[in-house]
């Protein structure tokens, strides 16, 4: 496997470097202030307090409550937002404890005994989840959707969606178009609030900067978005080359991060942080704090565009771009490992967990990768052909599905090439910690898929009937349905129309049979 040293070159105005020892005392360190003090407030909602009562007016128990956060140390912090979660996870054992409670009364003291035992355990579950050691068997709980059982769109937009994002409670989500609209909206309801572009003269105040050809005018055409894992934040790019800062609360625009000299074309958060990473047609990628609204530092590796990034609670990056490379950041240790693409070049990328990845690419293949091999485990070819394979025997028959040693001693699994554009995979997602995977194209569907861990193996499950180009797609956390972003045009282009398709965000539900049955 290639390893490459990521070059430095000078930071844009503003940015700050930090010392290597300090990078070196914590793996998870991102170069910058004491980034260390930031936690994650997940469980924490400011806008749930309620006004004291007394008739103290609504605005003024915020001003005061913020007055309080701003007086609160990190380490008050730390502990306050533990406690609270600490209780989130003592409810909830309290009511399956309730539920499961036999008719013969127990002694106080072992119940409180069982129900302590009972948080250690979700705890612990919860830390193998996040850390990848452990994966949820989801994908064989998925139940064969109905005939009648289809997408529904809770938000329309005029033109192609291009990017959608859940926030971490699957409650709230976020859509953005090429007509520069972004979205923000309720996934049971469907009400949907529109966020409102600042003038000119306000976004040169937020930091924005003009072109330098002043003939040039630059669109608010947005390619990509992405909501930090405390929902406060959400961040957008477009051909406009800045990554713009959101607050979601009052749906305001924070800060415009210029340097890059190319369109942003993708964007993600880490998890549980507010570093927030951005990739551009410049072959750039840039590391910015969200909450400092300062710029970190830059990586470069790639040798044409950047397409598609995204990134774990680890301080890793995965990227793909138009060079048929897929590259592994390890941002601490300031290297990275590349992949290369087999036959076409890579069109989006997911992280499975830290040790596996899954790619679409533009010849209609999906594949999955491992970070301890330089090619693919597992490649299922016209992933999106018409008809799919229904098991695994059947799809070696056909030459569809292949494996990385059969690629490595130079077999040929399918000399033919998705000819139509439809058929391109211009997305795919993971049920973040399960095996549930699933794939998007232009034609009609979007494909469910279970990536067996043992056999190295990716399985076809359902098809979702879904007419139009699927540039984005994701998971709710708990698996319960998925939401696609549909366009008549794919994401990056007009090299395709379907114009029988509506441009807007669906979503459908997946049923999934107990645990166990």
């Amino acid at each position: 496997m290639k390893k490459a040293r990521s070059r430095k070159s000078p930071l844009p105005e503003g940015a700050r470097r930090s010392s290597k020892s300090s990078r070196s005392e914590d793996p998870f360190f991102v170069p910058d202030r004491k980034r260390r003090r930031k936690i994650d407030d997940d469980f924490i909602d400011s806008d749930d307090e309620e006004d004291e009562i007394g008739g103290t007016s609504h605005a003024e128990g915020e001003r005061e409550g913020e007055e309080e956060e701003a007086a609160e140390t990190a380490d008050e912090k730390r502990l306050r937002v533990a406690n609270a979660y600490l209780e989130k996870i003592r409810a909830i054992t309290r009511r399956a404890a309730e539920e499961e409670e036999e008719e013969e009364e127990e002694e106080d003291g072992e119940r409180e005994e069982k129900r302590d035992s009972l948080v250690a355990k979700i705890l612990q579950q919860e830390q193998l989840e996040d850390s990848g050691r452990v994966r949820r068997l989801l994908a064989s709980r998925v139940q064969e959707p109905k005939v009648f059982d289809e997408f529904h769109v809770v938000a329309k937009h005029r033109q192609s969606v291009t990017a959608v994002a859940l926030a971490d409670d699957d409650s709230k989500g976020f859509s953005a178009s090429k007509d520069g609209t972004i979205l923000h909206w309720d996934v049971v309801s469907g009400k949907g609030e529109k966020y409102s572009w600042p003038n000119k003269d306000i976004l040169n105040l937020h930091g924005a900067k003009d072109p330098k050809n002043p003939s040039k005018k630059l669109s608010k055409h947005v390619l990509a978005l992405a909501v930090s894992s405390d929902g406060r934040y959400l961040a957008t790019g477009g051909l406009d080359r800045h990554v713009h800062l959101w607050d979601t609360r009052t749906r305001e625009h924070i800060r415009a991060f210029p340097g890059h000299r190319g369109p942003v074309s993708c964007l993600t958060f880490r998890q549980g942080s507010s570093l927030l990473i951005s990739g551009s047609f410049d072959r750039t990628i840039m590391l910015w704090d969200a909450e400092d609204r300062a710029f970190l530092q830059p990586l470069f590796g790639h040798q044409s565009e950047v397409l598609t990034i995204d990134c774990l609670r680890k301080e890793r990056l995965l990227t793909v771009g138009r060079d048929r490379t897929m590259r592994l950041w390890k941002v601490p240790e300031e290297s990275q490992l590349v992949f290369r693409a087999p036959t076409a070049s890579l069109e989006c990328c997911r992280f499975i967990n830290n040790e596996e990845f899954l790619t679409g690419s533009d010849d209609g293949s999906i594949e999955l990768w491992s970070v301890m091999r330089k090619k693919p485990t597992c490649i299922v070819k016209n992933a999106h052909a018409a008809s799919a394979p229904q098991n695994q025997s059947d799809a070696k028959d056909n030459g569809s599905i292949s494996n990385g040693d059969e690629l490595e001693n130079g077999h040929e699994i399918s000399e033919s090439h998705c000819s139509s554009a439809k058929s391109w995979v211009s997305s795919v997602t993971v049920c973040r910690g399960t095996d549930l995977a699933a794939s998007g194209a232009g034609n009609g569907v979007v494909r469910l898929w279970a990536v067996e861990n043992d056999a190295n193996n990716i399985r076809w499950l359902y098809d979702l009937p879904l007419a139009g180009f699927v540039n984005s797609l994701v998971f709710a956390r708990s698996g319960r349905f998925i939401v696609a972003g549909v366009g008549q045009e794919p994401r990056l282009g007009r090299w395709g129309r379907i114009s029988s398709a509506r441009n807007g965000v669906a979503v459908h539900s997946l049923a999934l049979s107990e645990e166990g049955v």
